[in-house]
């Protein structure tokens, strides 16, 4: 397939899907992999850490009780990047223009290091995922980000390392954003009848419509909604959420 012919793809589901901005997930099928999805505004979204007094959030109820604090009414919730023993982000961590943890530019083992590894972030100019080494951006100001790795997709390329043999086949989550900037949140679903390889992970992104994506975290993730938001006593480092804007729609 030409770099042509797949822009052009990508464009026709991002305009397919221009629509579906969603207050909640849904289900869809992607390969024969279930994921859950929720396709929202950059304007609805928040990633958090630590709470007005400094202190780290961790868990989703506390994230959802920091925010309903900050006058927001938190819909859905999932994990944030790749972190460290004690919750702390292995890399970059912005929260409310402030930066809480600087870009990790080290070289290592694991999913966070496989370069290039990238960043979402939600800036004056609407949402983005970057490769880490094309941050600072010019000319914009960051109102939240987070770092984590590897980077799935850049400019509709699959990482190259990525192959369609894989067997490594787990639960994943990650977060893309469409050549429109609608921000795209994919997890694979519990009751999926087989998990997806990393190369079938990008794809997903880019067959729902996304240029660009990165990988959030593997078995430890959730995304919770709702009620269920209360239901889950995990620990993690950053959490994001999604949060009520007029441009959601209610399923």
């Amino acid at each position: 397939m030409t770099v042509i012919v797949r822009t052009l793809l990508i464009v026709l589901f991002a305009l397919f899907f221009a629509d579906q901005l969603r207050a909640t997930p849904e289900k869809r099928e992607v390969g024969g992999i279930v994921y859950r999805v929720l396709r929202v505004t950059p304007s609805a979204v928040r990633i958090v850490w630590k709470d007005q007094n400094g202190a780290q959030l961790q868990t989703f109820s506390a994230a959802a009780d920091y925010l309903r604090k900050q006058g927001e009414v938190p819909l859905t919730l999932m994990n944030g990047g790749i972190f460290e023993p004690g919750g702390v982000p292995s890399g970059l961590m912005i929260q409310g223009g402030k930066e809480l943890r600087p870009i990790n530019t080290a070289t290592g083992t694991g999913n966070f290091f496989l370069k290039p590894n990238g960043i979402f972030l939600i800036g004056s100019r609407g949402a983005a995922v970057v490769r880490s080494d094309e941050y600072p951006l010019k000319d914009t100001k960051i109102l939240y980000a987070v770092q984590s790795g590897p980077l799935l997709l850049r400019n509709g390329s699959i990482h190259p390392v990525f192959k369609a043999t894989s067997t490594s086949r787990l639960h994943r989550n990650g977060v893309g954003v469409t050549p429109r900037g609608d921000v795209v949140f994919l997890i694979t679903d519990e009751d999926s009848p087989k998990r997806p390889n990393l190369f079938e992970f990008a794809e997903a992104f880019s067959r729902l419509g996304c240029i660009d994506a990165l990988f959030l975290d593997g078995d430890i993730s959730q995304m919770k909604t709702g009620a269920e938001i209360t239901t889950s006593f995990s620990h993690f480092g950053s959490i994001i959420a999604v949060v009520d804007s007029p441009q959601l729609k209610a399923n």
